[in-house]
Order: C-alpha cells, then sequence, then structure tokens
C-alpha cells in the first residue's frame, strides 16, 4: 500500500490592516506521511517533548473531531515551522488534522467544508485560509460559516524576522485595545478595503503602503516587538515598503522582491537583532495531498 503525503504552509497572518482576516502562506511546511494501520494512534518526530505522540496530538485531536470512528495510523511528523512565533504552527496542525480524515475517511470535502472544519476546531481564519488556499487570502466568518477569496500575489519573497523570545497570543491580545472609535474603525477598514481591491488589481506598490497602514493592532503591540518600527524604517532607507506584524507577533514580516530583501537582511545583520532574518519565498498553493501509490 502506498503512502500519503499531507504538506501544509506556515502562513504570515494578520497582513497589515487585515487582522483576524487577511494571510499569506509561506514556503515553510508542516509535512506528516501517513503510514500503516496500528491499534493506537502513533505520532513520530523530533519536535519536542512538549508534542504529544498519541492521540493527544493537536492533528490527531483535529481529525477525531472531522471524523470520529477514524481507523488509528502511525504518522511521522516532520516540521519546519517555529513554535509560538506568529507563523500559524498550531493551524498547520489542525489543516493536517482535516487533510488526515479527509483521506482516511474517503470524506471528499471541499476546500470551503475544510475552511468550516478548520474555523469550527479552532484555526484562526487569516491563517486557515491562506494555509488551504496558498499565496494570500481573505476571509470572514458569519453565523459560523466562513467565506475566503484566494487573492494573487506578484512574485514576492518575505523576509521573517523570528526572535528568540517567544510571545504567547494570550499577552500579545492583551496589549489590544478594548475598543476603537467610530471614526478610526471606518477609517481602519477603508485602508483593508483598498488593500484588498490594490491585491485583485495586482497593482503591488500601492498594497504595499496599505499594508503598513494598519490601525486596529499594530500600534498596540509594536511596544512587545520594537524591532517592527526598527525593520520598517531600515526597509524604507533602501525603497522597500510591506513590513507587517505577523500574526500575534512577535514575527515581523517585510514583503518585497528577494533581491533587496538580501540587502535589508545584511544591513539589518549588522544591527545584531535578537532572533534570526530568514528570506522565504511565498507559497502559491497551500496544503496539498500526494498519495505515492
Amino acid at each position: 500500500m502506498g503512502k500519503t503525503i499531507i504538506r501544509v504552509p506556515a502562513t504570515a497572518a494578520n497582513l497589515g490592516p487585515g487582522i483576524d482576516s487577511i494571510g499569506a502562506a509561506l514556503h515553510l511546511y508542516l509535512t506528516v506521511i501517513i503510514e500503516e494501520k496500528t491499534d493506537n494512534w502513533r505520532v513520530n518526530h523530533a519536535l519536542g517533548t512538549e508534542i504529544p505522540r498519541d492521540e493527544h496530538n493537536l492533528m490527531v485531536q483535529a481529525a477525531l473531531k472531522v471524523k470520529p470512528d477514524l481507523q488509528a495510523h502511525q504518522l511521522t511528523v516532520m516540521s519546519d515551522i517555529p513554535v509560538s512565533r506568529g507563523l500559524g504552527s498550531s493551524t498547520s496542525a489542525i489543516i493536517a488534522g482535516i487533510k488526515i480524515a479527509n483521506e482516511l475517511g474517503e470524506l471528499n470535502l471541499s476546500i470551503a467544508d475544510q475552511l468550516n472544519w478548520a474555523v469550527k476546531i479552532g484555526g484562526a481564519l487569516d491563517n486557515v485560509a491562506p494555509a488551504l488556499m496558498g499565496q494570500a487570502a481573505v476571509a470572514t466568518v458569519n453565523d459560523g460559516v466562513a467565506d475566503a477569496v484566494k487573492l494573487p500575489l506578484p512574485n514576492l519573497s518575505a523576509l521573517v524576522f523570528i526572535p528568540g523570545q517567544k510571545l504567547l497570543a494570550r499577552k500579545s491580545r492583551e496589549a489590544l485595545p478594548k475598543a476603537v472609535d467610530f471614526q478610526t474603525a471606518v477609517h481602519a477598514s477603508s485602508v483593508a478595503n483598498v488593500l484588498v481591491a490594490a491585491l485583485l488589481e495586482k497593482d503591488w506598490p500601492l498594497a504595499a503602503k496599505m499594508i503598513e497602514r494598519d490601525e486596529f493592532h499594530e500600534q498596540a503591540r509594536s511596544q512587545l516587538v520594537p524591532e517592527l518600527n526598527q525593520i520598517r524604517e531600515t526597509a524604507h532607507e533602501l525603497g522597500i515598503v510591506g513590513t507587517y506584524l505577523s500574526g500575534a507577533g512577535p514575527t515581523v514580516v517585510t514583503l518585497g522582491d528577494s533581491g533587496k530583501l538580501t540587502l535589508l537582511r545584511h544591513k539589518l545583520a549588522e544591527a545584531n537583532l535578537p532572533g534570526s532574518l530568514r528570506i522565504i519565498p511565498l507559497d502559491p498553493d497551500g496544503a496539498t495531498v500526494l498519495t505515492d501509490a
């Protein structure tokens, strides 16, 4: 019997003003190989002792929510996605679980079905949609039903600053304002609308400007991630626009041409930022399933 390989990309969520709505998929992956049937779920990985190796693993939990009577299997897992760094590591596990259920249960779930399951299980919308669809995606949920549209991105890469310190989502959420006044909300919403329209029109210079004009969360969280403004200012010196705080943080993403991003990385390396700087292409396809017959 052949093996099934599931690959789910990392995601850079909260694309500028698109808080909890717009995200992009990155060329970093969680890879799961579905192997033989077993009496109990076995998850082989080298991702540390905190991640369960049995039915308590988040992927298996997600799969069993979709189809509770799934036959247990052995899974082998590899991941390039850093944990608790704002790159969608838990969302990728949820998506992988849904894909496992879809394959083993022969459910033929559409992408829309998978999106709804991911939201129901607890995946963040701005991570879930690009992880399933690739490139960028904008999504919303109403009465438990999610709607998403894939947004085309030009041939860009992302310079990703991943701090050495984790930033727990709870702490990052606590930094957010409890309310935004009406005028600010209307203006912030208009910025997000223009971002989506610019991406659909493939007007990247306009989209890049809008990415940097968030009024919902970045200002409140920038005190937790002081590198955000430092990276943005350095990028502007090189004529690069398109820096934002990914997810709840603390990862900072700058989208742009890979050549220019290489210059930016060299310049930032001299500043000795407390973390790693990586240039990562964008993922065009979203989560994929390959069966090795």
